[in-house]
């Protein structure tokens, strides 16, 4: 597994991270969740690794509390199949009883498309989650074709703009404006507002200027392993001007 940093855009401080699951194949190398997720839907395997994916992550920054290193969230994407699964929310409980972490510390990602599935009970679902005190976002936000009601109708905490506006921005005044409405509809809703797919400064410069609370991307690092973190984590000096160089730099 691997893990992408989250960065406050204004301060630059790492304020959490993103668990990736990465399939290291002996002939083939790394082979991403692209290549490998649906077919582990279509085979009904989607829902142990889902459980092991989470179960892993909040180890993870469990033992990191426990080596003394800064606690930050852990956000982990959950597939459709997984969330309607009747365990569910019995496993998240188990999971957090197991590793001993707190919910304040875990996120959980889902998509548009996910959400408006049985809206009914997603909505008891996400309400039982947000009682228990875990963290919600939308990932991909933006290439759904949903209706933008359940903003308001689920406890969502975080929206993640997706990585193809981010990566347009800067050419097509259309990307731009749905990046501008995007980040002041999460301000006035009070959700936070993540950027996926932040490479260059000039993009960074232009999520700045607009008050977008968070970014992640390759500009700030590509993911790290668990021991890669660790080192960047104790290694990484205090917030500056200047930081994001300093982090990029800092994670090769």
């Amino acid at each position: 597994m691997d893990y992408q940093l989250k960065i406050n855009l204004q301060s630059g401080a790492l304020i959490g991270i993103e668990a990736l699951i990465r399939w290291r194949h002996p002939v083939r190398g790394t082979i991403l969740p692209e290549q490998f997720v649906p077919i582990a839907e279509e085979c009904g395997l989607i829902t142990p690794i889902g459980d092991w994916v989470l179960r892993e992550a909040c180890g993870q920054i469990k033992a990191w509390m426990g080596a003394g290193l800064e606690a930050v969230p852990v956000a982990v994407n959950i597939s459709a199949v997984q969330l309607r699964h009747k365990d569910f929310l019995e496993s998240v409980r188990d999971i957090l009883t197991e590793t001993g972490l707190e919910p304040r510390w875990l996120e959980l990602e889902l998509t548009e498309s996910v959400l408006m599935q049985d809206t009914e009970s997603t909505g008891r679902t996400l309400q039982a989650l947000k009682t228990m005190g875990v963290r919600l976002a939308v990932d991909d936000f933006g290439t759904g074709y949903s209706s933008l009601s359940y903003l308001t109708q689920f406890p969502i905490d975080t929206l993640k703009i997706d990585l193809s506006f981010v990566h347009k921005m800067l050419l097509n005044a259309n990307d731009a404006s749905v990046i501008s409405a995007v980040i002041s509809m999460g301000r006035n809703l009070s959700q936070r507002v993540i950027a996926e797919g932040v490479e260059t400064e000039e993009q960074l410069r232009f999520l700045q200027a607009r008050r977008c609370d968070e970014g992640q991307g390759n500009y700030f690092s590509h993911p790290l392993s668990a021991e890669d973190f660790a080192k960047f984590v104790k290694a990484r000096a205090s917030p500056a001007p200047h930081g994001y160089r300093r982090i990029a730099s800092a994670t090769g």
